[in-house]
């Protein structure tokens, strides 16, 4: 049977990776691939670009591939078309994550054809906040994408239970800096210059020194690393922002892609409303700290983020590697 794609199939399936490469993922890792076969689109994780130290079973990575599916799905839909998926869970092929192909003819709804232009205007954030609320019932909106992915969003209104996140995750962080393994491999992804570079955290993207707030969050991670790198937000009045928990009822790898998916949902969704999110993941990396929020914080459903909503007073910038490194053809 003749399998080779038609011009037309290539050329759609090189738009679909080029909006699923803006997905978000853990400090900018992209850790996946992606294979075409006429216009359908499978979904790799790179295994290369997890992080060992901090994610060794995987979870984040995983999170970040649901978000690339997510992209997929919302970029087939803006098409046209209804997304066709298949998520993927062969022993023998863990890096295979899910097969994103082109169904029938399909109008997008009102949400996902306003959702589907902030896929690269999209940006994450670390520090503080603009302070005020956010627009008036964005949150219920919000629980409800998380929960069209079958995923709740929590979130944390008890200003106890706000501080005591706050504390574990300073916590956290504090443990992670005294470990040199740890600091290692957030410098691999935080170079000392933007550069040309088209992964990792660049220099625009997080603040030289923690914002201060209150409660404290660390500021996502201590980037700079006290060498004067990152941007200087000068004196003003930060904000929290809104605390949440994304959290699924298991803990496996279906459950760490749904996650993914209903993140990059949200974050969407937010930025249609010029809300941007702050993730703060050293607490979840750690067994210990991630059973006692599960535990304490999520009435036993398992934490998968923790984060903060807010509007930023800057916009961070961000890189991508390129659909031609990232596609590769197969059969």
């Amino acid at each position: 049977m003749d399998t080779a794609s038609t011009p037309e199939e290539e050329k759609v399936a090189h738009f679909l990776v080029d909006a699923a490469v803006w997905a978000v993922s853990v400090h900018n890792t992209q850790p996946w691939w992606f294979g075409t076969c006429g216009s359908t689109v499978t979904v790799h994780a790179d295994a290369d670009r997890r992080l060992e130290i901090a994610d060794p079973d995987g979870r984040e990575m995983l999170i970040s591939c649901g978000a690339a599916v997510y992209t997929l799905r919302l970029a087939v839909c803006h098409l046209g078309h209804l997304p066709d998926v298949r998520m993927l869970s062969d022993p023998e092929r863990p890096g295979e994550v899910a097969q994103v192909g082109v169904g029938p003819p399909y109008s997008p709804t009102a949400d996902e054809r306003q959702m589907y232009p902030q896929i690269r205007r999209r940006r994450g954030h670390r520090g503080g906040f603009r302070p005020g609320g956010l627009p008036a019932g964005l949150l219920q909106i919000l629980r409800a994408q998380a929960y069209a992915e079958r995923v709740s969003l929590r979130i944390v209104a008890d200003p106890r239970a706000r501080i005591a996140l706050a504390a574990l995750t300073e916590a956290a962080e504090q443990i992670q800096r005294r470990n040199p393994v740890y600091a290692a491999e957030a410098a691999r992804w935080a170079p000392a210059s933007g550069g040309d570079r088209p992964d990792g955290m660049d220099g625009d993207a997080y603040p030289r020194e923690s914002a201060r707030i209150d409660p404290h969050f660390a500021g996502g991670r201590d980037f700079a690393r006290g060498q004067g790198w990152g941007r200087t937000d000068g004196e003003r009045q930060e904000a929290t922002g809104v605390v949440a928990l994304l959290v699924t009822d298991q803990d496996g790898r279906a459950d760490w892609l749904r996650a993914g998916q209903a993140l990059q949902r949200i974050l969407l969704c937010a930025a249609v409303h010029d809300v941007a999110a702050a993730f703060h993941t050293q607490a979840l990396e750690m067994p210990d700290l991630r059973e006692l929020i599960r535990t304490r914080f999520c009435d036993g459903a398992c934490p998968q983020m923790i984060m903060r909503l807010g509007v930023a007073h800057v916009e961070a910038g961000g890189a991508r590697r390129s659909v031609t490194e990232l596609t590769r053809g197969e059969l």
